[in-house]
């Protein structure tokens, strides 16, 4: 069966969950009640539409600016959505901040890091280079109307954080999909509720659009989300195990990570332990494992 003719149109009515709705599991920060300004089943058509990519380079970009370190959101998700694709037969390469350096090389993975001062030749001429067939941001900060790069707090961190979102700018004119996950309004991709997020949200929102937004409590969740949809929709579960993810999550927090919300270098994620995170991945898996429905 073709992935586009199998694309899901929601779930059997004796399944658990939607993987939307797992991800949005615990939600604390408004982004349950941005689900209504969404299609449903918008992780699934993000997922198909990365699978009728030609197989080629998929660029992620990952690392959130929390009191001198990277935060624990984000990279676990990034990983998890590397790893899915060199299984699909893609290439990701990774683009971040210095932050972020040496969390991915020992998982064979290669990474690109930008300056904060980079211009936008250097981005111009990276996307040349690279000629990615997809671009996936996983909680990365994007500007905002003020063009400027805020934290939750309305802070800037303008000066911790290049300017990577202008790739996301290049791929759209070169009609290059671009697949953006958040959870909290000012991530790459969120330009696409600024006007919902700008009304229900206390925050400047990101302006930076995507062509497939994925919302979820914490941007981890909807890269897991993304790649139980890949799961779904290949008929084979290629979620990593909850297991390794806790292990890698103690590692960055070895390598320096913080809980973004305590600001402390615990192995926690938005405030939640990792037995949230063990709960949300076996719930994926399970979902993972549902046959989606054809479209007639």
């Amino acid at each position: 069966m073709s992935h586009s003719s199998q694309i899901a149109s929601g779930y059997p009515d004796s399944s658990i969950h939607s993987i939307e709705d797992i991800a949005l599991l615990h939600s604390c920060r408004g982004m349950a009640e941005l689900k209504e300004n969404l299609d449903p089943d918008y992780c699934l058509r993000a997922a198909e539409r990365l699978l009728t990519q030609k197989r080629g380079t998929v660029l992620l970009t990952t690392g959130f600016f929390v009191a001198g370190h990277a935060e624990t959101d984000g990279p676990p998700g990034t990983l998890s959505v590397a790893l899915a694709l060199i299984q699909l037969g893609f290439q990701p390469v990774i683009i971040t901040d210095r932050i972020c350096e040496g969390l991915f090389e020992p998982e064979g993975i290669r990474v690109l890091y930008a300056e904060v001062n980079a211009d936008l030749a250097w981005y111009r001429q990276l996307l040349e280079q690279l000629h990615p067939v997809c671009l996936i941001s996983i909680e990365r900060c994007g500007k905002n109307s003020n063009n400027d790069y805020a934290n939750m707090k309305g802070v800037s961190i303008s000066a911790q954080t290049a300017h990577i979102d202008t790739l996301f700018e290049f791929a759209a004119q070169e009609h290059i999909l671009t697949i953006g996950i958040g959870d909290g309004g000012n991530e790459i991709g969120m330009g696409n509720l600024k006007d919902a997020i700008a009304k229900k949200l206390s925050i400047s929102p990101c302006t930076v659009t995507v062509d497939e937004l994925i919302i979820a409590t914490t941007s981890n969740w909807g890269a897991y989300a993304l790649v139980a949809g890949l799961s779904l929709l290949q008929e084979q579960n290629i979620l990593p195990s909850s297991e390794k993810i806790a292990a890698y999550i103690r590692h960055i927090v070895s390598l320096g990570c913080v809980d973004g919300v305590t600001k402390k270098p615990v192995p926690s994620v938005d405030g939640f332990p990792q037995e949230t995170e063990e709960e949300i991945i076996t719930l994926l898996s399970e979902a993972a494992q549902v046959q989606p429905r054809t479209v007639s």
